[in-house]
């Protein structure tokens, strides 16, 4: 129970800028280790921007990600923020002694913590391999005095030390997370074959074994549904769920802890839909994944997913187990979301009301703005004073 609930994958305060346009803003979560994690909201609330910034494809404006407890991620905007206000504070407000010492601190400490975030962008990789590579060594010793006097022993565990150092020289931590993209079309090269796409990562970290590729990806395949005649076919000859368990295969063979699977049933066909979602269910059970599920179907997310956050124009608004955020809608976009879900009844349907969320007649932040706060045992949602204390009232707390 203790693995169960330890954090893989912690994200504070983060921001994605792209110019004027704030794709996610402060937003605040963690993944615990084997767990689904779903993240919905409508198109252009921010879910991809943020599995994005969490693998690494954009650089993070501001805030830490943190995973398996090494900070991966850090952006540097908050900090230089912080100094522009104090030099402006100093300059304009003619502060007493006191309060100059504090704002000369504010600045030194922001200072510290911009070189910090700069040393962990240049460095974290090269941590995590310099890492392996002492585990690796600190193994081979133990082996090679157990072998002592057996010279065909230790040339065998020599070449495979020096095999595996090679490819652990290469490794980078973020490779652990990887990704499952929501076009199964645009993200398959048509000019590679199926093996050579789901191999391009093992050749990327140095493995040049050809046989043990070939294995890797033929074994692949038939984890994800295909067959390994399927290997030296093209990407336009496959049907959309085909190409999805392609991608799905691609991600895997990297043996990777974490899985950020954006939107991955959204283009397929519903029956197709459920045998992707059985899928990815049962290489969690096998493989001890922990998912990020990016989607907009409430449906398959409460299906799928053991907690659920929910995101309104890169804000986080709510955040709570899956059956209690379905039971205890309590955001005004939540209640919202939930009442456009059809279900399959006519009856019911005719009698359906829907929650429409108009933000300014919803909130008013006028005095006070809103921050992420904890209504219910572990469930949290994005209030103010007079928000949370009308929250807890309905809940009679």
């Amino acid at each position: 129970m203790a693995e169960e609930k330890e954090v893989l994958l912690k994200v504070e305060h983060l921001c994605q800028y792209f110019k004027n346009v704030k794709a996610v803003d402060d937003v605040s979560f963690d993944i615990k280790k084997g767990e689904v994690f779903g993240l919905v909201g409508e198109s252009g609330c921010g879910k991809t921007t943020t599995g994005r910034s969490i693998i690494k494809i954009y650089d993070i404006t501001s805030g830490n990600i943190y995973f398996k407890g090494q900070r991966i991620g850090a952006g540097t905007k908050s900090y230089y923020d912080a100094i522009k206000a104090a030099k402006e504070e100093l300059r304009k407000g003619n502060p007493d002694a006191s309060r100059r010492a504090e704002l000369e601190k504010i600045i030194e400490d922001n200072k510290k913590e911009i070189q910090s975030a700069k040393f962990t962008k240049k460095n974290c990789d090269k941590i995590f391999a310099k890492s392996l590579v002492e585990k690796l060594t600190e193994q081979y010793e133990q082996d090679k005095a157990a072998a002592a006097g057996d010279s065909a022993k230790l040339a065998e565990l020599k070449k495979k030390y020096d095999a595996d150092v090679r490819v652990a020289k290469k490794s980078k931590l973020v490779t652990k997370i990887q990704m499952i993209f929501q076009d199964p079309i645009a993200s398959l090269n048509p000019r590679m074959t199926v093996r050579e796409i789901i191999s391009e990562g093992l050749i990327i970290r140095g493995i040049k074994d050809k046989e043990y590729i070939d294995n890797r990806v033929y074994d692949i395949l038939e984890r994800v549904g295909l067959v390994r005649e399927h290997a030296g076919r093209y990407p336009h000859e496959f049907s959309g769920g085909q190409r999805q368990r392609i991608g799905i295969a691609r991600s895997i063979v990297m043996e990777p802890d974490m899985l950020i699977a954006d939107e991955p049933v959204s283009a397929l066909d519903v029956s197709i839909q459920a045998q992707v979602i059985n899928l990815l269910n049962d290489l969690r059970n096998e493989l001890g994944l922990t998912i990020l599920f990016i989607a907009h179907d409430l449906s398959v997310v409460k299906y799928f997913s053991d907690r659920i956050g929910v995101m309104y124009y890169g804000h986080m608004v709510e955040l709570a187990d899956s059956d209690e955020l379905f039971r205890h809608p309590i955001h005004p976009y939540t209640r919202s979301l939930l009442s456009a879900i059809p279900l399959p009844d006519p009856h019911f349907e005719k009698q359906r009301v829907r929650i429409v969320y108009n933000p300014i007649a919803d909130h008013d932040y006028s005095e006070q703005g809103p921050t992420f706060r904890e209504i219910l045992p572990g469930h949290f949602v994005s209030c103010n004073d007079a928000e949370e204390a009308k929250y807890r009232e309905e809940f009679g707390l």
